[in-house]
């Protein structure tokens, strides 16, 4: 996380609450996606090494979560967030627990009513979590077990990910000269892929080559990059046919994501200006599940992601510095 950024955590024993205020370096519509859609829950929810995988989520007043904290030796440790109250991009409410993988409540494990709170501004948005126990031994028990820890590591993995692979992007990508490219994602083997593609179509990767996780500077701001994925591929780019792009990275259990064959593919399609980008995004979404809204993000882009009507992922990124 960015140390400029608020950050807060505090502990009140006489009203057996947490409260956490958290700021984050981008706008309040995707801070709320992050919070909301399970697909983007799965992929930062989780401290590390643990990831996140759901099972089922209704998202709506009377819904829940269930989800599962799974181990790196695939243990699973089951969760379910009931919601009681929802006002879109504002707040919501739920009862936490942990379950067994049907969603029974453990009783012997404490549960707590969370309000999260969304307070957008004109490049950041503060996001204020409170959590009440019903008794001080429950909250100590919570504190305990790691939560302080586990949930500051968790807002940060998210952050880490995009800001990398942004930096990155924008490295390769100096101008607005427009161009279509492929965007893929892997369990691992990036490299395999992307080594057996160059011997086909006899074409050099573009700016630095494989870049690698183990490649990324140290930051105080972040953990260190764990050994397992050091070797794994960040970003690469190859031009192919007609100087179409193929891009590609690994997405690694370790950082919490979950890639299943549906979302190993987008089309990205990079227009020359902001009203093109923004054309082709509402025109191409339409009857579609738009996953990530186009929006100024703060690694510098006019950003956004669907899924179009016939099933297909886009990306539209128009790059605004």
């Amino acid at each position: 996380m960015n140390s400029s950024l608020l950050f807060d955590f505090t502990v009140n024993k006489d009203e057996n609450s947490i409260h956490v205020q958290r700021e984050f370096a981008a706008e309040l519509d995707l801070v709320w996606d992050a919070w909301t859609k399970p697909e983007l829950l799965d992929q930062w929810w989780a401290p590390k090494p643990y990831r996140t995988r759901t099972k089922t989520m209704d998202f709506r007043e009377g819904g829940y979560w269930l989800y599962a904290m799974v181990s790196p030796e695939n243990v699973e440790h089951w969760c379910r967030a009931d919601y009681k109250k929802i006002e879109v991009k504002k707040s919501f409410t739920g009862l936490d627990a942990f379950c067994d993988e049907n969603g029974k409540v453990n009783e012997e494990f404490p549960r707590a009513l969370w309000n999260t709170q969304f307070n957008g501004g004109a490049t950041t948005t503060i996001v204020n979590i409170t959590t009440q126990y019903n008794s001080l031994a429950d909250l100590e028990k919570i504190i305990s077990m790691g939560f302080k820890e586990g949930f500051t590591m968790a807002m940060g993995n998210l952050d880490q990910y995009l800001e990398a692979q942004s930096k990155l992007r924008s490295e390769l990508r100096t101008d607005n000269t427009p161009r279509v490219c492929t965007y893929l994602n892997f369990p691992g083997n990036t490299e395999e892929a992307f080594l057996f593609y160059q011997s086909v179509f006899k074409t050099k990767f573009g700016g630095k080559g494989i870049q690698r996780f183990g490649d990324l500077p140290a930051d105080a701001n972040h953990p260190p990059v764990a050994d397992v994925i050091k070797k794994m591929v960040l970003h690469v780019e190859l031009p192919i046919t007609g100087n179409h792009i193929l891009m590609g990275t690994d997405a690694p259990k370790e950082m919490g994501f979950t890639l299943v064959q549906g979302n190993n593919m987008h089309i990205s399609i990079e227009p020359s200006t902001r009203e093109e980008a923004k054309r082709i995004f509402d025109e191409l979404s339409a009857g579609g599940n738009i996953t990530m809204p186009l929006e100024d993000m703060f690694f510098g882009a006019y950003f956004g992601e669907f899924t179009d009507k016939f099933g297909i992922n886009w990306m539209v990124n128009y790059k605004t510095k």
